[in-house]
């Protein structure tokens, strides 16, 4: 036995009890039709002229009901007499390649058959100009040339910096159509300034090219399309930061103020940019976010197969396991740093041998006297959060909280005999 295994061998680990959690999961069934209501109106249609060629800016996050949203803005545009093709817009995603970004559609399931038209994916940009700060601005190349361009995204909140502008179009137009070049540009100065240079970057951009109108939705806390709008570009300006307010009264949440530990099944991209969602966390990689639970540890146990070794996020952690450090892609870890600057996420938190040695650490240096009263949540991942796992010292205030149910007995976490979860 090592040093680190007869540290953490007489931390006892706490029964635990299965909890449902409950949160609004109002939705939009007939996507379609609505967003077929929404692009039909004068301030749309006047816009598309017969032969126009439109680009249709489509990123890397895991939209609800993509694909759906995709076919239904480029058969309008058809009917229109357009003819639209799709651009990969996700920044350096991809591994900062044509061919990657056209495979991280196609892991999306947008394909030239899904959606009815071509994609054109190139890393190539065109130089715009420069903010007065002397941020260069680009626009891929095959967008700049476009008679006309469309944007399609979520709108929600960032996990690095808060404004009145996040995550949204304005976003996708000034860091996903500017591919890796814009992407590395608008995170120079780093986050601190995110909130500035998004929304300035954007406006050059809609001043200088012809954006028509972007498909903004919004989510609810089970990640299904609760809003959908269309948005002119002077409604763009207008109108992103209210969704986003709507945006962040349906994420969902922990409903804990302060926990000793937190214990995270997967991380990866396809859950969050960040592999977890810091707003669900408490954890944020930079100092110019905030909201959540204060964590006194954080554990992360294993990559989701989907993130393809991209481990950016374990660094937020404190405790991680070989079985996840096994996994990573340095390479590809280290390259989502480089490009956004911030390089605490991409750190190799203090690894243990498996998942119980991994929560024990945690447990045992997470500055309470008694370690059997650990107040301890354990979660999936933070896309599935109506259910969850509490330690015993929560019980008592899980039972007085509106939207959490006891629906288990008190239980032993299930260790096989490597000592992984199960």
């Amino acid at each position: 036995m090592g040093i680190l295994q007869e540290l953490v061998k007489n931390i006892p680990v706490p029964k635990m009890a299965k909890v449902k959690v409950t949160f609004d999961n109002s939705h939009i069934d007939n996507l379609s039709e609505q967003l077929l209501e929404r692009l039909d109106r004068a301030e749309i249609v006047d816009q598309i002229k017969p032969g126009m060629e439109i680009a249709i800016a489509v990123g890397s996050r895991g939209l609800d009901r993509l694909v759906e949203l995709t076919k239904c803005t480029v058969q309008f545009l058809q009917d229109q007499g357009a003819k639209p093709f799709i651009v990969p817009s996700m920044g350096s995603h991809g591994g900062a390649t044509a061919e990657g970004q056209r495979e991280v559609l196609a892991h999306l399931g947008v394909t030239e058959e899904s959606v009815g038209c071509e994609i054109r994916s190139s890393m190539e940009v065109v130089k715009l100009g420069e903010l007065p700060n002397g941020l260069p601005v680009y626009v891929d190349q095959y967008a700049a040339s476009a008679d006309g361009i469309v944007v399609i995204n979520r709108i929600k909140p960032h996990t690095a910096f808060r404004g009145p502008v996040e995550s949204g179009i304005m976003k996708m137009i000034s860091i996903g159509l500017g591919k890796q070049k814009g992407a590395e540009a608008c995170h120079q100065l780093g986050f601190k300034y995110m909130a500035e240079n998004v929304p300035a970057m954007a406006k050059m951009i809609m001043a200088e090219k012809p954006i028509l109108f972007g498909v903004a939705t919004v989510e609810n806390a089970f990640d299904k399309v609760a809003v959908v709008e269309t948005l002119t570009p002077s409604e763009i300006i207008e109108k992103e930061a209210s969704l986003q307010e709507k945006a962040k009264a349906l994420l969902p949440k922990l409903f804990f103020e302060q926990l000793e530990v937190l214990v995270i099944d997967q991380i990866g991209k396809n859950i969050s940019g960040d592999g977890m969602d810091p707003n669900i966390t408490g954890r944020y990689p930079t100092p110019y976010a905030h909201g959540g639970p204060d964590v006194n540890k954080m554990v992360v146990l294993d990559l989701t197969h989907e993130t393809e070794g991209n481990a950016n996020g374990v660094g937020t952690a404190d405790f991680t396991t070989q079985r996840l450090v096994d996994k990573m892609n340095l390479e590809v870890t280290y390259a989502n740093g480089l490009t956004s600057t911030v390089v605490a996420p991409t750190k190799i938190a203090t690894t243990l041998a498996n998942d119980k040695e991994t929560i024990q650490a945690a447990i045992k240096t997470s500055n309470i006297l008694d370690f059997t009263k650990v107040k301890m949540v354990r979660i999936k991942n933070t896309l599935v959060l109506s259910e969850i796992e509490v330690s015993e010292a929560l019980i008592d205030y899980v039972n007085q909280h509106p939207q959490m149910e006891v629906v288990s007995p008190l239980f032993d976490l299930p260790f096989d005999d490597n000592g992984n979860l199960w």
